[in-house]
């Protein structure tokens, strides 16, 4: 993890803005970004032989939405920060349509979502914003679509990212959803080490 003197100066600390992500991604300080795609989803992706409807919110530089992409997904990837939304158009290659400027609460799919994908979203968001989350992922998937990802469990006072303790996120999501699958994860990021799990919630 980079130290506080490696860290840059920037002027937006409101994580809800675009303009917080916008600077990040402009100076290439993004401590959350693998670089790749992670082991625990292409795991997933290849047990799941049956192409999906999925989602991809806060999608970043966008390496996931080339892994559902070439394994025949219909995936869009979606982020608020006009910066982030540029690169990712430019690292994504032949899918650079399916990257999308868009707020997620104010999102519309064009046909039913199969699953939606949670890397490095809610915890990059206030607490205060996780019921809003929660009743988005839930709003936006029928009955027996699924939100799989990493979920971080740390107990940073400041973030992003802002972790969430375990109890709290099975609380959060208990009324809507139910854990089917769950793993560990093998190549965290520093920000993450230890502090992470593979879940998939299918929706009740």
């Amino acid at each position: 993890m980079a130290s506080t003197s490696d860290i840059p100066t920037f002027k937006s600390r409101d994580p809800l803005s675009p303009d917080f992500w916008d600077e990040r991604f402009e100076g290439a300080f993004t401590p959350w970004d693998l670089g790749g795609v992670p082991q625990a989803l292409r795991d997933f992706v290849g047990r799941n032989k049956t192409p999906r409807t999925v989602l991809i919110p806060g999608c970043g530089n966008g390496y996931e939405l080339v892994c559902f992409s070439e394994a025949g997904w219909e995936a869009t990837a979606i982020d608020f920060s006009p910066a982030a939304v540029l690169r990712a158009r430019r690292l994504v290659g032949p899918w650079a349509p399916r990257v999308v400027e868009a707020d997620f609460f104010a999102w519309q799919a064009a046909r039913p979502l199969d699953l939606i994908y949670e890397r490095a979203f809610l915890c990059a968001l206030p607490p205060a914003m996780r019921p809003h989350v929660a009743a988005r992922w839930a709003d936006l998937l029928a009955p027996g679509g699924e939100l799989a990802g990493f979920f971080f469990f740390g107990h940073s006072p400041k973030g992003p990212p802002f972790g969430i303790a375990r109890t709290e996120l099975e609380a959060l999501l208990a009324p809507d959803f139910e854990l089917v699958e769950e793993g560990e994860v093998v190549d965290s990021l520093p920000v993450f080490a230890g502090q992470e799990r593979w879940m998939v919630w299918r929706r009740r």
